[in-house]
């Protein structure tokens, strides 16, 4: 599995913020707090960073993944009743542009954290994508 202890920890921090702040808050509380919890942990936090998309060469907008966790991992928090497919669809726009591998989906509606992980299907032969950054 992609980045399996990472995403072990991502997520248990996860549970334990949400256990401290009980479910339903607003989605930037919790990647607020997720964002405390993760540097306290040793974790590198990228927060918000902004990756531009271009077409034929010419930048036509931006992606802004919520958290990038120690250069590896996405990290999108959600207050939803279910993730759906245009949630998953994000994350592999994410993934495609970034050239990361994993997305982690966490769900912060019910006392009981959901998460879903999105894995981005990678050609071993093919480089990653050209940023501008």
């Amino acid at each position: 599995m992609i980045h399996e202890e990472l995403s072990r920890s991502i997520i248990g921090i996860a549970m334990a913020v949400l256990n401290e702040l009980k479910p339903g808050l607003d989605e930037k509380l919790y990647e607020r707090a997720l964002v405390i919890e993760l540097r306290q942990c040793g974790h590198r936090v990228e927060a918000q960073r902004v990756f531009p998309v271009s077409y034929h060469g010419q930048v036509i907008g931006s992606l802004t993944p919520d958290l990038i966790v120690d250069d590896a991992i996405i990290v999108d928090a959600k207050v939803v009743a279910a993730f759906t497919d245009a949630h998953i669809a994000q994350m592999v726009g994410y993934l495609a542009i970034t050239g990361l591998e994993l997305a982690l989906l966490l769900n912060f509606k019910n006392a009981r954290l959901e998460w879903k992980r999105v894995v981005r299907e990678v050609k071993r032969d093919s480089p990653p994508p050209n940023l501008q950054i």
